[in-house]
């Protein structure tokens, strides 16, 4: 008996069962408003790229490793902290920044944010 896998169901169907479905249906259709689709998308990777070079230019080495694989790698912060031999803490601050008296101070994603303010960068 076969494994229940809650990320895969197969539902068995007849094979005239997607007859009845008409070109548009399938998933491979193109409507009018996936033009808006592609230019929203083309729109958010002009975004991204800009924002991968501010990353690149406006950050120090550390926030850029720490924003790096956090983002795009997908790690903890607890992970970050270990490859890179810092606390966990301290990984969130190069992040996020800290708070005193009330102010947000620090951090790359403020810096990302600020910067793209400056530039009139407005995300999609």
């Amino acid at each position: 008996m076969p494994r229940f896998n809650p990320d895969f169901w197969e539902i068995p169907v007849p094979p005239d069962f997607f007859d009845q479905f008409t070109t548009e249906d399938y998933f491979w259709y193109r409507a009018p408003d996936d033009e808006y689709t592609e230019a929203r998308r083309a729109k958010r990777q002009a975004v991204l790229e800009q924002v991968r070079r501010i990353i690149a230019k406006e950050l120090t080495e550390r926030q850029t490793e720490c924003v790096q694989l956090y983002f795009y790698k997908g790690k903890t912060q607890e992970e970050i902290g270990n490859i890179l031999g810092i606390s966990r803490r301290v990984v969130s601050q190069h992040l996020f920044g800290v708070t005193r008296n009330g102010k947000q101070i620090g951090g790359a994603i403020n810096k990302i944010r600020k910067v793209c303010r400056k530039l009139g960068i407005e995300f999609p």
